[in-house]
């Protein structure tokens, strides 16, 4: 199940943005970068209220694997329609509405999965992360398809994903049941979609840190949308024409992929040693270098930093995730801990995502002159928004590390 969650995910998201710049190009006047950009905010403006949707009626109404099929199979009817559409508007609203009900299946997966361990026993902390890792193999092995088949630049991606989407759907009423429990029934509204999780603003030390991490939520979206477009677009320069980075983007970006595997193993180490703070200035540092290798990086005789760019991903992805999510866990009330959860994930992929899709859009328009985007001034720029953060966090968020109080995160 966690192979096929992010596998259908895998097959399109990456590839989007190239897509939409081959086939579109500027939609009426505006640069097809703040078209591509917006598209990707959808699926910010998708989570924002969805999920929590979703979860009230999987907790009250309906089994939870039975809502989870379902909206699988929702999402792979709309994804079908990107492959019909013929300009960005349309396609804008084809992603929100498959966002609408994919983004939900992410957190009902997990809920899924921990509700049928339990049943049978099983500790969830030791043995749901190598069962997660399925995930990202799916979601690289997607990408692998996707690119290996040049599907990258046609609209056959999305029917591909649309299948296998439905076939997700399907298998999920194959899964044990998870039945509604009806809980939470005496909570008011605000309390079920987690709104009550924001009076942790009262506290400084929270209230800084779900501001950056709304800040890097929005930065994790860059390059989701405008990886593969700016590698592709060196396919118009005879210089690079031909060569394996600019026939096979996605398969170098799904290094970025790999590399996120590997450095979840190294975060027991870094976290003991170092602190979540350090931890977290750590990933920012790699984002600067994630966005800086990338404006001198080039398919040719500069692969090298391409290559280096996808390797700092890793840490730049889960230092930020993970170690962002152990720390509201530990500063958090146990009776707030799964809305403080949710808060942090609304605060990057909900409006970190809206953020980030608006800000790298018009970062792209502004350097795009005679339809020809600037790319090293574009990601220089990014580097430098990396950099901006970094040095706030450091100076403004407050925290004494002990190495005492640090939880085994080894499993």
């Amino acid at each position: 199940m966690n192979f096929l969650q992010f596998f259908v995910w895998g097959a399109w998201l990456i590839s989007l943005g190239g897509y939409m710049g081959q086939t579109f190009g500027p939609l009426e006047g505006s640069s097809i970068g703040l078209s591509i950009g917006r598209t990707y905010g959808s699926m910010g403006w998708a989570s924002l209220f969805m999920p929590a949707l979703l979860g009230i009626i999987a907790d009250k109404y309906f089994s939870a694997q039975k809502v989870l099929g379902f909206s699988h199979i929702i999402a792979g009817i709309a994804i079908f329609f990107a492959s019909k559409a013929t300009n960005s508007a349309e396609m804008y609203w084809i992603i929100f509405a498959t966002s609408c009900f994919y983004m939900p299946t992410i957190a009902l997966n997990n809920s899924v999965s921990y509700a049928i361990l339990n049943k049978n026993n099983f500790d969830v902390q030791k043995t749901f992360t190598p069962i997660r890792v399925w995930g990202t193999i799916g979601f690289i092995l997607a990408m692998w398809i996707t690119d290996l088949t040049d599907w990258k630049s046609n609209s056959i991606q999305f029917i591909f994903a649309s299948v296998a989407m439905i076939i997700t759907g399907l298998f999920c009423y194959t899964l044990p049941d998870v039945p509604a429990e009806n809980k939470n029934t005496n909570q008011s509204l605000s309390s079920k979609f987690g709104l009550d999780s924001f009076v942790l603003f009262k506290q400084k030390k929270l209230a800084i840190f779900f501001v950056f991490a709304m800040l890097l939520g929005a930065a994790l979206q860059i390059t989701n949308m405008f990886g593969d477009t700016f590698i592709r677009d060196f396919g118009s320069n005879p210089e690079y024409k031909g060569t394996f980075g600019v026939e096979h983007s996605v398969f170098i970006i799904s290094l970025s992929q790999i590399s996120e595997t590997l450095f979840i193993l190294t975060i027991p180490f870094f976290l003991k040693r170092f602190g979540i703070k350090q931890v977290m200035m750590f990933s920012m540092i790699a984002w600067v270098l994630r966005f800086g290798l990338f404006g001198i990086g080039n398919p040719g005789s500069g692969v090298i930093f391409l290559i280096l760019s996808m390797i700092v991903y890793g840490m730049a992805f889960d230092f930020f995730n993970i170690s962002g999510s152990l720390f509201v866990e530990k500063e958090t009330d146990s009776k707030m801990r799964s809305s403080a959860q949710g808060l942090f994930m609304l605060m990057t992929n909900g409006v970190g995502a809206i953020l980030g899709g608006e800000f790298a859009g018009r970062t792209v328009s502004y350097f795009t002159i005679e339809n020809k985007v600037q790319w090293t001034n574009v990601w220089f720029s990014f580097a430098g928004y990396a950099l901006i953060i970094l040095l706030f966090f450091t100076f403004i968020f407050k925290y004494k590390h002990n190495p005492n109080d640090v939880k085994d995160v080894s499993h």
